[in-house]
């Protein structure tokens, strides 16, 4: 298993709130508000453009002024720190001189350093199909470790996209597009504190996979559900359903604080708190008011409630290969469920029933047998009931012996 933190803690990301102004004040900031808002504490993620440049492993002193005691101060407050990382290496920089002259980066047909468009421009490369590129990459984030005591890497920018280049050469020369996603993924397995967007033939493998960024809006939320169960049956079982609210940072830019739709939010934690993993990134408390913020609180409660049996199923799919989040029809096969997308199955107890669209109240679809619901109410199956929910209730229901 990745570290078993991932599944009983949340997570929460810098990403939304600093976006490319990631600085030592402002995170130090977010995990004392996660504190005294009193929620769970969890892992810390600093997200891109911590560092000097890409392909550079140390903070900007502009921003961090003390990076070793920000570190310190956040393992003093409980909470796990991870960094973000790419393969990308910024031009003329003394990583690019260096890097160029042990033939560690891609390069083109005409044997010149390839320069590959990215979202963040156009940068060099490691060629990780190069077993001594992949050492001294490896070796520069145990150094940060070392260093700063940093726990752990969100992997980011591994997209085979980035690579399907005709006129690309590597180490390996058969190498396509996906086996450099495969070698960017295989760089976590040294790291129990991980996280990936893109992964290629890693299922099973101890690695924590994050839902790519979804918007903030409801088309987003109705995704959730069946893109958590496609990674499952994928055989990424260990994997995070985006950012609570979304994680596309474009979607958050312009709007005012005081017009979020809160209900959204909600819903979106309260779908979180029943998956694997939950992660926070836009802050709640600056967001929800104080009733509200309340109801996302006791979701990642709830979360922490209900984590010794998420870690025993993910202990079984480490085991099995079954996935944790799982399709009705997986699990109650011939009774009709194919098409449901708005309910999902916790393992083999649990089926969760939130809503992902405004509104107060939904229709369940109870497969056979005896079902307990969160209010304590005994249903008997087979059938389909309308329920009110309102936004501080996250319908869900425990299955019981007969």
């Amino acid at each position: 298993l990745p570290d078993t933190l991932f599944f009983t803690k949340p997570q929460y990301n810098t990403w939304i709130e600093l976006m490319y102004n990631q600085n030592q004040a402002d995170v130090l900031d977010y995990a004392r508000q996660i504190s005294k808002q009193d929620f769970p504490g969890g892992v810390v993620m600093i997200d891109d453009n911590w560092q000097k440049y890409y392909g550079n492993f140390e903070f900007k002193p502009d921003r961090f002024p003390s990076p070793k005691s920000m570190v310190e101060e956040l393992h003093a407050m409980g909470f796990k720190v991870m960094l973000w990382v790419c393969p990308f290496v910024s031009a003329d920089s003394p990583e690019f001189r260096e890097l160029e002259k042990k033939k560690y980066l891609l390069r083109w047909q005409n044997g010149e350093t390839a320069m590959i468009h990215w979202w963040n421009g156009y940068s060099a490369c490691y060629d990780l199909t190069n077993p001594e590129a992949r050492d001294y990459f490896i070796s520069q984030l145990k150094k940060m470790q070392e260093v700063y005591q940093i726990d752990g890497f969100k992997f980011d920018a591994g997209d085979n996209g980035f690579y399907s280049h005709a006129e690309l050469k590597a180490w390996k020369s058969d190498a396509i597009s996906v086996d450099h996603t495969r070698a960017w993924a295989e760089i976590g397995l040294h790291f129990p504190f991980n996280e990936y967007r893109a992964c290629w033939q890693m299922g099973g493998q101890p690695l924590v996979q994050r839902l790519g960024d979804k918007d903030y809006s409801w088309d987003a939320v109705r995704l959730l559900i069946p893109e958590m169960i496609a990674a499952g049956l994928n055989g990424y079982a260990y994997a995070c359903p985006d950012l609570i609210g979304g994680g596309q940072f474009a979607s958050f830019l312009g709007i005012d604080p005081n017009r979020f739709d809160q209900e959204l939010i909600i819903r979106s934690a309260q779908i979180h708190a029943m998956m694997p993993m939950m992660q926070f990134s836009v802050a709640p408390w600056r967001i929800l008011s104080p009733e509200n913020l309340s109801i996302v609180r006791e979701a990642a409660r709830l979360h922490v409630r209900m984590a010794s049996y998420i870690i025993r199923q993910a202990r079984h799919a480490a085991a099995t290969g079954e996935p944790i989040v799982r399709h009705l029809a997986y699990e109650f096969p011939d009774q009709g469920f194919e098409t449901c997308k708005d309910q999902f199955m916790l393992g083999d107890k649990y089926l969760v029933a939130p809503m992902v669209e405004k509104g107060n109240s939904r229709v369940v679809r109870l497969p056979k047998g005896r079902w307990k619901d969160d209010l304590g109410k005994i249903h008997k199956g087979g059938k389909s009931i309308t329920i009110d929910v309102p936004l501080n209730r996250l319908p869900y229901y425990e299955r019981l012996c007969d």
